[in-house]
């Protein structure tokens, strides 16, 4: 993989775990989100304008578009696993940013996440 692709393939993975938090950090601002035929268009019309929504959508736009660009230089059998690394970024950040627990089962299956990525990425 070259350095471009690479670089390619990364920042969708980072703004796609960005996207993630932002996303959850709008929910705990909203609070738990339920839909039903009476409530859909608040709903979504809360979503839509709380702040970290929508920043958290655009992040996914753009990841799309980086990750496309990704795909375009290297073999979806390399690029896909690399998304895994996202849930090594956002427990760290999880547990940072809103102060989840990250247990040693989870820091065990991580350290696998990222065994497993490095090897697909060597291959």
């Amino acid at each position: 993989m070259t350095g471009s692709a690479f670089a390619f393939i990364i920042t969708g993975v980072m703004l796609n775990a960005c996207a993630q938090l932002l996303l959850k950090a709008g929910t705990n601002v909203l609070g738990v989100i339920t839909l039903t035929r009476s409530n859909w268009f608040e709903t979504f019309w809360r979503m839509g304008t709380q702040g970290y929504f929508v920043v958290g959508v655009a992040c996914y736009v753009v990841s799309l578009v980086v990750w496309i660009m990704g795909l375009s230089r290297v073999p979806v059998s390399i690029a896909y696993p690399m998304l895994s690394l996202g849930y090594v970024i956002n427990a760290v950040a999880a547990h940072y940013l809103f102060g989840e627990a990250v247990t040693a089962t989870r820091w065990i299956g991580i350290g696998f996440i990222v065994l497993g990525v490095w090897l697909v990425a060597r291959s």
